[in-house]
């Protein structure tokens, strides 16, 4: 599923200056601009709203250098003790500092992850959240040579790109800006069959932190874009990737998902997922990274709206349009009894590595 602005050249002696930037929350907030991409400075800069107050106060008087140099450890507050918990989530609100550290150290969290596979550089785990429900966490690690974090990182908002190697999406498009690093997009994706096909909208944000960076979503409510009939709405309670630069050319990504499905899935569902699906799709991304810059030269390669915020032709949307998605207020689907298709059982038997990329040119 669906989840960061611009790099800084440290080298570089460059002239700052400021202006006013979109933010989550909707108010006006004065960003530091280094020439033409504007800089964040921090996820709290960036929520400040253009309408309403911030509502963290002390997070938001929290500091950092621009984005791309060394993180100043005074003007930091201190790591949590462990992740913020989102399930009881109760009004939108765009994450800040604070939230993206603690997205951070679940995806490098360790105790009580169960291992469920580890080959050629992609290990996947899973965490039952309840056990009396389908409602589980998956985190997938894939180690990537020969792609620097700055391009994974692009692969991963580059929505047109999305559309040629994500052969899961049926359809996907950003709906409005919120802040200079956050939006509201929707996402659907096909499921296996012969289960019912989902979507989501979700509230997405991201934040570069040096030469790493995270993206990261949860479910909203649109008032133009309700349910179909012809989808399952699922609920992303958190969703993101955590990108970790190990050398000029080189990063390990880590995918963290909590997601209801809005159904009780089979067994086999749950299974498949950790044990083919995840691998599958973390190894295309990355085929799909090896290709990007090829393809990028060829398809607009100086736009780039999630480094430019400037270069972003979406509507601003006030954050008091939308409300957060909860999973109980929408339709549960029993899909506990239904079994693999043969299509499907025997396409996996195919190969992780069996997928055309004919299209990424």
């Amino acid at each position: 599923m669906p989840g960061l602005r611009a790099s800084v050249n440290t080298e570089e002696r460059l002239r700052e200056r400021s202006a006013w930037g979109w933010t989550r929350g909707g108010a006006l907030a004065k960003i530091t601009v280094i020439n033409s991409p504007w800089k964040v400075a921090s996820a709290s800069a960036a929520a400040s709203t253009l309408s309403e107050p911030p509502r963290r106060t002390q997070e938001s008087r929290t500091r950092t250098r621009a984005l791309g140099l060394p993180m100043e450890q005074s003007a930091v507050s201190p790591e949590p003790p462990g992740p913020r918990p989102v399930l009881g989530r109760d009004s939108v609100q765009v994450p800040d500092d604070q939230d993206f550290r603690s997205f951070r150290s679940e995806c490098e969290a360790e105790a009580g992850w169960n291992l469920t596979y580890s080959k050629a550089g992609v290990s996947v785990w899973v965490q039952a959240v309840e056990m009396d429900r389908t409602l589980h966490k998956i985190k997938c690690r894939m180690e990537c040579r020969d792609v620097p974090a700055e391009t994974l990182y692009d692969v991963l908002h580059d929505i047109e790109y999305r559309k040629k190697w994500d052969s899961n999406v049926i359809e996907t498009f950003d709906i409005a800006r919120l802040t200079v690093n956050a939006d509201v997009g929707y996402y659907s994706w096909r499921c296996p069959k012969p289960l019912k096909n989902r979507d989501v909208i979700t509230l997405r944000s991201w934040l570069p932190m040096g030469t790493d960076y995270i993206i990261m979503n949860y479910s909203v409510k649109h008032p133009k874009y309700p349910p179909r009939k012809d989808l399952v709405r699922a609920v992303s309670i958190q969703t993101g990737y955590l990108i970790q630069s190990t050398g000029p050319k080189s990063c390990v990504i880590t995918y963290l998902a909590q997601v209801d499905p809005k159904g009780s899935l089979p067994k086999w569902v749950v299974n498949k997922s950790s044990q083919f699906l995840a691998p599958k799709a973390m190894k295309k991304m990355y085929k799909a990274c090896v290709k990007y810059p090829e393809w990028k030269q060829k398809h607009q390669p100086h736009f780039k709206p999630w480094l430019h915020p400037e270069q972003s032709s979406l509507p601003s949307l006030a954050l008091s349009e939308l409300s957060v998605q909860h999973a109980d207020s929408l339709e549960n689907i029993d899909e506990s009894a239904v079994a693999e298709s043969r299509e499907d059982r025997t396409g996996s038997a195919g190969g992780e590595g069996s997928d055309d990329d004919t299209s990424l040119t």
